[in-house]
């Protein structure tokens, strides 16, 4: 894995505290490293990513370190340094998408860099000046995606970025992930199994808000990860 850019030690979120969703959750990632997460419904994965994101009130935690210095999920320094794509997001739907990478380049206090690029990958130029309220949810997953690669924080965050995309926009998705790892650090979560075996350094297979297994390297394979979430059906 490397040197270590997040490690979070014993993480436990919730909805109803009497019925935690993680429970004991632990998880270190490495700088300039794709870390898959997959799971079957309800394992947790994106009441995780919400946590980290900073929008979920339901948790205690010992420790959340960030390049080797103890933070919290809402720490500024912290914010600024992450971003979130999210399955659905139905905010700034008054923002075109243009509106939208001022006010993130404002939020960040950076200017971002390769749009246009990013814009032509994605085949989203048609878009650009259409309310992010009225695009369809693939369309609105490219102006966010198109943004967060723009971005380059040193932690990115997808929530099953490839829900709604075309096949153009997931080859591309693909190679913007795969590529990630000069700038920083991925972790995403995904039921699509080819996302995950093409794209990641390691894959934490998650049930009922715990790492069951871990894939790295060369043992990142199709069969061996559907057998250890025991329901090949389901991906």
């Amino acid at each position: 894995m490397g040197e270590s850019v997040l490690s979070i030690q014993n993480l436990h979120a919730w909805y109803n505290k009497k019925k935690e969703v993680l429970s004991g959750f632990s998880i270190e990632l490495g700088r300039q490293e794709v870390v898959g997460l997959i799971g079957l419904n309800g394992a947790g994965k994106t009441t995780f990513l919400n946590t980290l994101s900073g929008l979920h009130k339901g948790f205690q935690c010992d420790r959340i370190c960030f390049q080797g210095a103890e933070t919290s999920f809402r720490e500024e320094a912290f914010k600024r340094c992450r971003y979130t794509v999210f399955a659905e997001d139905t905010s700034f739907r008054y923002f075109t998408f243009w509106e939208y990478l001022s006010y993130v380049e404002a939020a960040y206090g950076k200017k971002l860099s390769g749009v246009e690029d990013l814009v032509q990958g994605f085949g989203f130029a048609d878009y650009t000046g259409v309310l992010l309220g009225e695009l369809s949810l693939g369309n609105r997953k490219k102006a966010y995606l198109i943004t967060a690669f723009a971005l380059e924080p040193e932690l990115l965050l997808l929530d099953e970025p490839v829900n709604g995309l075309d096949f153009q926009g997931t080859e591309f998705l693909y190679q913007l992930i795969a590529a990630y790892k000069e700038r920083g650090t991925v972790l995403f979560s995904s039921h699509i199994l080819e996302s995950i075996t093409l794209t990641c350094d390691r894959v934490l297979v998650l049930e009922e808000g715990h790492i069951r297994q871990t894939f790295a390297g060369g043992q990142i394979d199709a069969a061996g990860i559907r057998e250890a979430l025991h329901h090949e059906g389901d991906i």
